[in-house]
């Protein structure tokens, strides 16, 4: 039995233009210890499927299908169903630690308060297993900085401390929400060795959503390709790579920049994402995708499996788009 079961989510808004349909008949399974890549771009849904997870949607969203922890179904689960799960199972790292972390407390207030409150120890056997995570998330000097306010560590050792808190209660599952925005290449690379080695040391599955393929690349073992909100292909990191069998992830890997095509020019994919607010009838990537006919714009084609453990949801062959 997979960790995390997801079985046809779908989310809506309720908003002043009309109903956004953010995430459209999505599922996915995910066993322990494993690691899942969800990419896509600004917009495809990619969030909202980790926020229907944690039952922390915004009050005018609403999902529908099943999300089973466990072999638990907590899809809109009443809090006293999804809070010791939320608490102690499945942690989230969210994208800007800076919003997450409140600036008027201090460091060790904010890690102790999860253990108090969730593990019922005291205060200063909380503190002292903060420092120990600290520890486990590379900080210097642990002991002596945690003590300090957020403003005083930079925005690595912020994404460090948030890994940290999210740790605290060793979660089965932790869901990574684009870890490493606004942080420089160096802290980037940093934070996801990180990452990968707490995975290794705590045996969690991770989830890991990200519009960067190559932190895909160099993280998971299995990739989720998100756009307008439903899948377009699903596969195993290296398959995806060496061979990507939907037009959408092929225009995505051909973006990414090369150091050996210097001076040349980025294959950028042309137009722009859907307005969800009025959602394709076909394939939503249909008006940007070169090999698109008018059945891609009628009618969404099914994801099916071509190959082992690969799927993809597209009305042309892969002969056709080679």
């Amino acid at each position: 039995m997979a960790l995390l079961e997801i079985t046809d989510l779908s989310v809506a808004f309720d908003t002043q233009e009309g109903v956004v349909n953010a995430v459209n008949g999505v599922t996915l399974a995910l066993d322990r210890g494993r690691t899942l890549g969800i990419v896509g771009e600004s917009g495809s849904g990619k969030s909202q499927i980790a926020f229907s997870v944690m039952g922390l949607l915004a009050k005018n969203g609403r999902a529908t299908g099943s999300v089973r922890f466990d072999g638990r179904e907590i899809l809109n689960a009443r809090p006293a169903v999804i809070n010791p799960i939320r608490a102690q199972k499945i942690a989230m790292v969210f994208q800007d630690p800076m919003t997450s972390l409140n600036p008027y407390m201090r460091i060790s207030d904010q890690m102790a308060e999860v253990l108090v409150h969730h593990k019922g120890i005291g205060k200063s056997e909380a503190v002292a297993e903060a420092v120990r995570m600290l520890d486990a998330v590379k900080i210097p000097d642990a002991a002596g900085r945690i003590r300090l306010y957020p403003h005083e560590f930079s925005g690595g050792m912020r994404q460090r401390v948030m890994i940290a808190m999210s740790l605290l209660c060793r979660p089965d599952l932790l869901i990574a929400d684009e870890p490493t925005t606004a942080l420089d290449v160096t802290v980037q690379a940093q934070i996801m060795t990180l990452l990968g080695e707490l995975q290794r040391d705590f045996g969690m599955a991770t989830v890991l959503i990200t519009h960067d393929l190559g932190v895909i690349a160099g993280f998971c073992e299995e990739v989720l390709v998100l756009y307008g909100g439903q899948v377009m292909e699903t596969s195993p990191t290296d398959p995806l790579f060496e061979s990507p069998a939907h037009p959408y992830t092929r225009g995505l890997l051909a973006a990414i920049p090369r150091v050996d095509q210097e001076g040349e020019e980025l294959d950028a994919i042309p137009g722009s994402p859907p307005n969800m607010t009025r959602a394709p009838k076909g394939c939503p990537f249909a008006p940007r995708c070169a090999f698109a006919g008018e059945d891609c714009l009628d009618h969404l084609a099914p994801l099916s499996e071509f190959s082992p453990g690969r799927f993809r949801a597209c009305n042309r062959s892969l002969e056709e788009i080679a």
